[in-house]
């Protein structure tokens, strides 16, 4: 059953979500806006104002929605959740506030999947809480995201597993509190069987932090960036480190990373009603050549545009979530690698827009439109480049059809023409029609 309607409770829910965000937690966006201060539990300032904000979402029943009550969730469905990250994705540090910050999200999910009583107890229950962050360790400078070329390896030494290798782009390696690597532990297997996945203690001996790597829109000050280029240098953890089975690192991944795609177009939903309503207030504000931007042709055509893609994109990220709400595990792939190749398009326009009808203003960091726009190659990048989700889309709707029987199409007009004929053929000639 299809619904465009919201149940009341739940939409109080997200007028207050609404409220809070855009008056209580965006201010923290201006005290800290680096990409990383929303994950650094050491900052005693930042601290003293985020943990009475959690304390006021814990109280309305909103903290990590994205789990269930097992866990310490309302266990919301992703349509919900949409609606959620709407308004979420409006903050930097709105996750944060939320407890739906990533990479936490995702390894959060994974050790409630996979871990074992005592990883759950060791590690997940503070990630719940908000007290520590993690990293999530997977892709390989040479490699980039594709595991058939990963060599950071997993040997069994004894009762220990011995990591040796790098990686690259680990999120939030500096402030992390654990690793969960992926790592070559039978390098003979399958190309998706070959790998494992291991919790690493960030204390561990042997992990070295060679940089911690800048994107676009960070500080460019050496090594503050979030995302670490890390070295694993003999570093051994006990065997029941593992999650998982042997040689199931890639099921585990894929079990975090379909969400975590799905999650980071919701948000990026928010963003471009942000940029969208930036533009529109421009454009009523401002007055050029004797009338408002807002009388503009050019203008106009900005706005109405940007609306049609917006809704079109909203609709599509609405639809996948109830998708993977009601049909079964898997069924909605296509539909997330949809939304993961629509993402950054989607928003680069609408963003450029936006800079457009703010003129100099919006190339200036005295608006959000700068880094939405600077933040755009990133999310053509994040969880898997935006290439390979479009033959994802392409085999998952290739695989609906089949080829013709014969030498020309099925729609092929002469012979279906003769079978409409010789299906008529008696009505065509009692009115004097021609007849095959």
């Amino acid at each position: 059953m299809w619904d465009f309607s919201t149940e009341p409770k739940f939409q109080a829910q997200l007028d207050w979500m609404e409220n809070f965000v855009r008056h209580e937690v965006e201010p923290l966006d201006l005290l800290f806006p680096a990409v990383g201060d929303a994950y650094d539990r050491r900052n005693p300032a930042s601290m003293a104002i985020l943990r009475p904000l959690q304390e006021q979402v814990k109280a309305q029943g909103l903290w990590a929605c994205h789990l269930g009550p097992e866990l310490g969730g309302p266990g919301y469905g992703q349509l919900k959740l949409a609606l959620m990250n709407e308004i979420l994705g409006r903050s930097l540090w709105a996750p944060t506030v939320f407890g739906t910050a990533a990479p936490d999200t995702g390894n959060a999910e994974i050790l409630a999947m996979f871990g074992t009583a005592e990883q759950k107890e060791r590690f997940l229950q503070p990630l719940l809480d908000g007290e520590i962050v993690s990293c999530f360790s997977m892709t390989e400078p040479q490699a980039g995201a594709d595991p058939k070329e990963f060599v950071c390896s997993a040997t069994q030494d004894g009762d220990h597993w011995v990591i040796d290798g790098e990686k690259w782009f680990s999120s939030n390696a500096r402030f992390a509190e654990f690793f969960i690597v992926m790592a070559v532990t039978d390098p003979d297997a399958p190309p998706y069987q070959r790998m494992s996945m291991l919790i690493v203690p960030a204390d561990t001996p042997g992990i070295r932090i060679k940089r911690n790597v800048s994107t676009m829109g960070e500080s460019d000050e050496l090594d503050q960036g979030i995302h670490g280029y890390i070295h694993y240098d003999q570093v051994r953890v006990p065997l029941d480190a593992m999650l998982g089975g042997p040689g199931e690192g890639f099921k585990v991944a894929q079990a975090r990373l379909g969400g975590g795609r799905v999650h980071h177009a919701m948000r990026t939903v928010g963003q471009c009603q942000r940029a969208f309503d930036m533009m529109c207030e421009r454009a009523l504000s401002r007055t050029t050549q004797g009338e408002l931007l807002s009388r503009k042709q050019s203008v106009q055509a900005y706005i109405a545009d940007s609306w049609i893609e917006l809704q079109q994109y909203r609709l599509m990220v609405l639809q996948t979530a109830w998708k993977i709400d009601h049909l079964p595990h898997g069924a909605a792939r296509t539909d997330i690698a949809m939304c993961k190749v629509a993402m950054a398009k989607i928003y680069h326009d609408i963003v450029q827009r936006s800079i457009q009808v703010h003129g100099s203003l919006g190339v200036t960091n005295e608006t959000p439109l700068a880094h939405m726009w600077q933040s755009v190659p990133s999310l053509a990048l994040a969880d898997g480049p935006t290439e390979v989700h479009r033959t994802t889309i392409a085999k998952g709707v290739l695989g609906r059809y089949e080829a013709a029987p014969g030498l020309f199409p099925t729609e092929h007009l002469l012979p279906k023409r003769h079978a409409a004929r010789q299906r008529y053929a008696d009505v065509l000639a009692e009115h004097g029609y021609w007849s095959d």
